[in-house]
Formats: C-alpha cells, structure tokens, sequence
C-alpha cells in the first residue's frame, strides 16, 4: 500500500463522515448562495473542525470566491481544499534533530498513545539508521518503563529508567550522561501523563527542561504533544493547556484510523498555530506517518 493510500485507508472513518455531510454540501447545492455557506459551516463543524475554525474556513471561502470569481460548488471544493491546506502549514513538519545528540519530550495525558508513539518514532529512527535512547521519565506509572522496554527491544534502541516512583528529572539526567557516552542521535524522553494538578505538572517538566538546558545547552529539542484523535474538540482543550504550560512544539494525533473526528487535526493546527508532525492510523510502526497537509486535505475531501 503506498503513502497516500494508507493515510486515505487510516481516514476512512472521517472521510464517510464528510462525505454524507460536506459531499451534500458540493453535490446539493447549484449556487454558492447564503445556504451554501451555513451547510458548509454546521458541515465542518460536525467534522470536528470547531466552530472557530469551521467559521474561518467558511469566511476564506467566501472571499476566495468572490476574489476568484467562483461560479460552481466544484469550483469552491478546490479552493476549500487549499484553504485547509494553508491552515494546516504552520511550521516546520519534520522534526528538529539537527544536532548530535538531539531531544524530543514527548507529552500528553495517560492513555493517548504516548509510549506507543514514541516506541513507533524510536523505530522509523531506527531505520534511518539514528542510534536512538529512550529515557523511561514516565515513573509514576509501573508499565511506563515495561512497555518502553518492550518497544526498544522491538526497534534496537537503547533504554534508561530508573524503579517507580523515580524523581524523573534524575532519569532525563542519567539519560543524557548515557546518550553522550554512547554518542546516541536522538533522545526520546516519556513523561508522566497526568494533568489533574498542572502546577505540579508544570513545575515536573520546567525540571525536566532545566536538566536538558544544563546539560545539552545547544541541542536540538522539541516537545512534542500527542492527543488521541478520537477525543475530538476534549483533544483540543487537552493542548490548549499543554501549550499554555509546558512550551509545547509540535503535535501528533493518534487513533486517527478509529474515528470520524478526523477534522481535529486542523482544528488543532489552526488554534494552536503548532504544526502537526505525526498522525497515526493504524498498531504498526510504519502507521504513524509523517504529516503532509496536501495528502492529508486531499485523503480527506476527494
């Protein structure tokens, strides 16, 4: 299956949801008049775009419309689908390992994916042929650090945890003596998952960030926020208040195969101003694929 086709099969789910409202929208209508323009927001809408970001697509349009001199419905889905294209480019959508060693934090609340993504992304690395350690910070949680194992086992990356209940501040510190010993590409640090106190949060990753700043001032580093596609605009509160305390980066969506909320990723992109990195459609490692918002639109609307 090639590129394009598993990131159309992982959004099948989205695209009948879209196609029984938005594809009404294209096929129903022979003007773009006022009723155009409301279907097509409670349309976007119902896709999990958002109200905001449903409203800002549906004002695009109008104007790209009447500066392009739209005639047809077809003729409108064009312009939509560049529209949502240039809502989605908001950054950079590889990842930022220019230096040697270089860090991604990886955040998110329990239960998002979080571990798995990193064992997926461990493994891509991996291939490219990056020595890769993962740093088991998540040590409040006791199968954090075994399912961790259980993925550098799977990809050949190297490991460093510590017993539960770790400070992980410590761990990140031992990880990094060990990537610079061992000369590792890339860390990939776990993190602990729980947001029901955020000041604790906040003061555990500002440590956190404090020991990779000491000890690799100049390294590349990202932090990277996964979200479960499923949850839809609840995913898009969860990151608001990721950015708002732990400097977020960049984003991937997970579980996008099993859900018709597939609009969320733009919906994240365009309120959050955070480029979208990974979305993952699918167990395999290969099925967290990297973000390409032209493949994505296109997966989405044709």
């Amino acid at each position: 299956m090639g590129f394009f086709d598993k990131i159309r099969a992982g959004l099948a789910k989205t695209r009948d949801a879209l196609s029984s409202t938005l594809g009404g929208v294209f096929s129903g209508f022979s003007q773009l008049d006022e009723d155009f323009y409301e279907e097509l927001e409670e349309s976007l809408i119902l896709a999990d775009l958002g109200v905001e970001t449903a409203v800002k697509a549906a004002e695009l349009l109008r104007k790209a419309v009447k500066e392009q001199h739209l005639k047809t419905p077809e003729e409108a889905k064009e312009a939509l689908k560049q529209i949502l294209v240039e809502m989605l480019n908001v950054g950079d959508t590889a990842l930022n390992l220019q230096t040697k060693p270089s860090v991604v934090l990886v955040i998110g609340v329990n239960g998002v994916g979080k571990t798995t993504t990193i064992g997926k992304l461990a493994s891509q690395l991996t291939r490219e042929g990056k020595q890769v350690l993962l740093v088991a910070g998540d040590t409040f949680r006791a199968a954090a650090a075994d399912q961790l194992e259980v993925w550098a086992g799977r990809s050949g990356a190297a490991i460093v945890r510590q017993h539960e209940g770790a400070d992980p501040a410590s761990v990140v510190y031992d990880g990094i003596q060990s990537a610079k010993a061992k000369g590792a590409d890339v860390i990939l640090v776990d993190t602990a998952g729980r947001l029901h106190n955020k000041q604790n949060l906040m003061n555990e990753l500002n440590k956190i960030s404090r020991i990779v700043e000491r000890e690799l001032p100049e390294c590349s580093r990202e932090v990277l926020l996964v979200l479960d596609g499923t949850t839809g605009q609840n995913g898009l509160v969860q990151a608001k208040q990721f950015k708002e305390i732990a400097g977020v980066t960049c984003v991937a969506l997970t579980k996008l195969d099993g859900t018709a909320k597939g609009g969320i990723v733009i919906a994240v992109a365009d309120a959050l101003q955070l480029p979208v990195k990974y979305i993952g459609v699918g167990e395999q490692a290969e099925d967290l694929m990297p973000f390409e918002a032209e493949n994505f639109v296109s997966a989405l609307l044709d």
